[in-house]
């Protein structure tokens, strides 16, 4: 554990403002969601999503999409506000995010910002300004990843900037026809036009802590609950809404290896395999991107420590506001 503290024993005390933005970062299955869940009613907030493709209308099981009652009366924003047809962009999160989290501090409220979207949680918290595109150089690349696939550009990718094709899955064509196509106008890597760690909010950014063989297990396990739950009846119906069109929405983990499935590329346990196995090496990208960001503490989410994770953060916010 990265962190440890205590409550203070004798006269209750007063809490601590918290601070003006709250995040809570780290790879998927590690118990982010519940953990603002908790922090946002201790601190009369509300929760501001980063995860990119909770963001969808309609992508609710495969992406772990709290449930009313699991908010627990928190109100969240930035979830469902896109159709799976719509291309993603930090951009324009970036402009959403930070239009929620200026209202809720013109509110009093306290943003808690939870998700596991490296860019689009730097795109919110950071100074951060985002190339230009150029439509030529943006639909040739379109074109190849589209002729050739985007393993082969990944490729290109990790020969240009290894940094970038660290952090991109190879499945991920948009992203990476984005960080060459920055590359090719910028002329630099792709990660060299991302700003340092400079916050435009004060903020407290806490990581979720897990061991890989535990999260391994987590992620098996939640795999398995979403094809319980019906996670290929909630594709076979957001492929009837333009699922297969979208160009970010049907890369999204579980949604691209179910489409495949359906049209009988493999089979369903193949398919949820494959799933499993790809959750795993995003979940890795995921904790390396936020190893590399010195302001993120973390704290252990392990299965003997989540009883005690809400208290420890919520006190690291305390003490953080003091300090």
């Amino acid at each position: 554990m990265a962190l440890t503290g205590g409550c203070e024993t004798g006269a209750v005390r007063k809490a601590a403002p918290a601070p003006r933005v709250i995040a809570v970062v780290g790879p998927t299955a590690a118990g982010k969601s519940d953990l603002g869940v908790a922090l946002a009613r201790h601190f009369d907030g509300e929760v501001v999503n980063a995860d990119s493709m909770q963001l969808y209308r309609g992508m609710d099981i495969g992406t772990a999409k709290l449930t009313t009652e699991e908010r627990e009366g928190v109100p969240h924003h930035l979830l469902d506000i896109w159709d799976v047809t719509e291309t993603a962009s930090v951009a324009e999160y970036q402009r959403l995010a930070r239009a929620e989290i200026d209202k809720l501090l013109a509110q009093g409220r306290t943003p808690v910002l939870v998700g596991g979207s490296g860019l689009y949680v730097r795109g919110a918290l950071d100074a951060m300004e985002f190339p230009g595109t150029d439509p030529e150089v943006r639909a040739r690349l379109e074109a190849e990843v589209t002729l050739r696939g985007p393993g082969a550009l990944h490729a290109r990718l990790a020969a240009a900037d290894p940094a970038a094709a660290q952090a991109i899955l190879p499945s991920n064509g948009r992203r990476i026809v984005r960080a060459l196509e920055v590359i090719e106008i910028t002329g630099r890597p792709f990660t060299a036009n991302l700003p340092g760690h400079e916050s435009v909010y004060d903020t407290v950014q806490i990581g979720v802590d897990v061991a890989r063989p535990e999260l391994d297990e987590r992620i098996a396990l939640r795999v398995d609950r979403m094809w319980e739950a019906g996670l290929v009846d909630e594709v076979r119906t957001l492929e009837a809404a333009g699922l297969r069109d979208g160009i970010t929405a049907s890369r999204a983990l579980g949604y691209q290896q179910v489409l495949a499935a359906l049209a009988g590329e493999c089979t369903q346990e193949e398919a949820r395999a494959e799933t499993v196995r790809a959750t795993k090496r995003f979940a890795r990208r995921q904790d390396s991107w936020f190893r590399r960001d010195p302001r993120v503490h973390w704290l252990s989410g392990a299965a003997e420590d989540r009883g005690e994770l809400a208290g420890l953060a919520q006190s690291l916010v305390e003490r953080a506001v003091t300090a």
